[in-house]
């Protein structure tokens, strides 16, 4: 099989994982409307732990203890993220629900220039104000208004956002497969906790809550992260990133599939947001492959992982 076939074949599953993660907004709202929500994460990331270790086995072989450490520390601002998107969305549309999530990408590089004490880049500064005007437009100037659910997800931004940062710091000393294993069994271990003491504990027993169980669990984790990990070894850092940031824009579709409408302003809002993570996200990743800095893949639905340089 050639390297140009190869690449196509990679940009479709690509492809396929955006899709997936944009349809979760929409299953995980339906199943958290009648299943308790620290329950369904909870089961949701234990069959994550499952699926992730039979696709990639690697990741329990090459485990050492400091990675352990490593990974609850991401691990507990993953939590948070996955919490309150998944609140958010009991109070807001999948289709808002995703497009403020991917404001995590132009928080970021934000962050880290407030957290760094330097001075942000113009594609920084220019990625901010288009994806803050599109907030602005999506959910609220643009009709539809701000809810206490857009506040939840808008927080699950900044949640992912620190995350990012934390595996900066950790990217180049521990693998990522066992990294990324350490994380969703944190996930796994604290929402199964918290449900444990305060909900009432049953099987679900809807079949559309196994439904986004199985999807998100195996589909948007596993499978999702075996696909990324093999496409680094394929396809540049920039033209993967470009097809993951179309992860919102099929949470839109989905949602729209559902019966929900953005409006003309909310429409306009959600692409100056994409715009803006454009900006950021591919842009800001140039200027830093230009002066040797690290790169990191925006993994939005799944959790947001390093790419190593030495697949490229």
């Amino acid at each position: 099989m050639t390297r140009a076939f190869k690449a196509y074949g990679v940009q479709f599953a690509l492809i396929a994982v955006a899709a997936v993660w944009g349809g979760t907004f929409v299953v995980v709202k339906d199943a958290v409307g009648v299943y308790p929500l620290y329950a369904f994460l909870s089961l949701r990331f234990v069959i994550a732990v499952i699926a992730f270790a039979v696709v990639l086995p690697s990741s329990i072989r090459l485990m050492r203890r400091d990675t352990l450490g490593a990974g609850l520390l991401a691990g507990l601002f993953l939590t948070a993220g996955y919490v309150f998107q998944t609140w958010g969305l009991q109070d807001t549309s999948a289709s808002k629900a995703a497009f403020i999530t991917g404001m995590f990408v132009v928080i970021t590089p934000a962050l880290q220039a407030l957290v760094l004490r330097r001075i942000p880049r113009f594609t920084t500064v220019l990625g901010v104000a288009l994806a803050v005007i599109g907030l602005w437009l999506l959910s609220g100037g643009g009709g539809g208004g701000w809810n206490v659910g857009d506040t939840r997800v808008l927080i699950c931004a900044a949640a992912y956002a620190a995350h990012m940062i934390v595996l900066g710091g950790l990217g180049d000393r521990h693998d990522v497969r066992p990294l990324t294993l350490v994380q969703l069994a944190t996930v796994a271990v604290l929402c199964g906790a918290v449900s444990l003491a305060t909900e009432p504990v049953a099987l679900p027993g809807a079949g559309s809550v196994w439904l986004a169980l199985v999807v998100t669990g195996v589909f948007a984790s596993a499978v999702a992260f075996a696909v990324q990990t093999y496409a680094q070894q394929i396809l540049s850092p920039t033209k993967t990133a470009l097809i993951l940031i179309t992860e919102p824009a099929f949470g839109g579709i989905f949602g729209w599939f559902a019966g929900e409408r953005l409006g003309v302003g909310g429409v306009v809002g959600a692409g100056l947001i994409l715009s803006g993570m454009v900006v950021a996200e591919l842009l800001g990743r140039s200027g830093a492959s230009a002066r040797g800095g690290v790169e990191y893949e925006s993994a939005i639905e799944g959790p947001p992982v390093p790419l190593e340089e030495s697949l490229h």
